[in-house]
């Protein structure tokens, strides 16, 4: 599972790597938290990448109510194209969700600590990610919603949580973007290398946010 992350790099520069441009500013955050805005790069319909504020927690199209989307933040790769919630979108909309780390919780003693993931080169990442479009029947409103895929953790993760986000660097982004139904197999494969460390527990709490978030409060994770 998924369920916090940073983006702090700058915005548009990070959306370049990823061939998109920037339409929308994003300030540095360093505990995104599900129902909050992400940045994410998406297809438009001239299918140029574009980056774009989605809410996360993905809504399905054919939901009654909205709120489905507040446990509907993640997506397990080796289920996403058959899940009712989740395979429309992974057939017609998927997006890049940018980000620079993720956390993870890991049992110690009497309780969990937490972690701060990125990759080893430190460099900006995208989570493979799905968009959906929900429109109130009554009201006509709109909410455009993601959801982050995850599969198995690989032999590095795995001392952390039985689940990872699925990463992809910009070199696979355009072929996630256009839809290729062997890519997620072949990330697994070939998954790049992380880096992580304990950090305070602060980053429990939604409410906090800040750079010292992912100052390292202890030493390094080593498997």
């Amino acid at each position: 599972m998924c369920g916090r992350f940073a983006f702090y790099s700058p915005a548009e520069a990070t959306a370049a790597l990823f061939g998109a441009t920037a339409t929308s500013d994003f300030k540095p955050r360093y505990n995104i938290a599900p129902t909050q805005d992400i940045a994410a790069v998406r297809n438009d319909t001239e299918q140029s990448a574009e980056l774009v504020a989605l809410r996360w927690g993905l809504v399905p199209f054919w939901a009654k109510d909205p709120s489905i989307g507040n446990r509907m933040i993640n997506a397990r790769a080796e289920t996403v194209a058959e899940k009712p919630s989740f395979r429309a979108a992974y057939k017609n909309r998927r997006c890049l969700i940018l980000a620079d780390g993720f956390y993870e919780w890991r049992k110690e003693g009497d309780g969990k600590t937490p972690y701060f993931i990125s990759l080893a080169s430190g460099e900006p990442f995208a989570f493979a990610g799905l968009w959906e479009n929900w429109t109130d029947k009554e009201s006509g409103e709109s909410l455009q919603t993601a959801a982050i895929i995850t599969m198995a953790a690989n032999e590095y993760m795995s001392g952390l949580h039985q689940r990872m986000p699925v990463v992809l660097q910009p070199d696979f982004s355009s072929r996630w973007l256009a839809g290729d139904k062997e890519l997620l197999d072949e990330v697994a494969a070939n998954s790049p290398e992380f880096r992580a460390w304990p950090v305070d527990r602060r980053v429990n709490n939604a409410r906090n946010e800040g750079e010292d978030l992912i100052v390292a409060d202890g030493p390094a994770y080593a498997p």
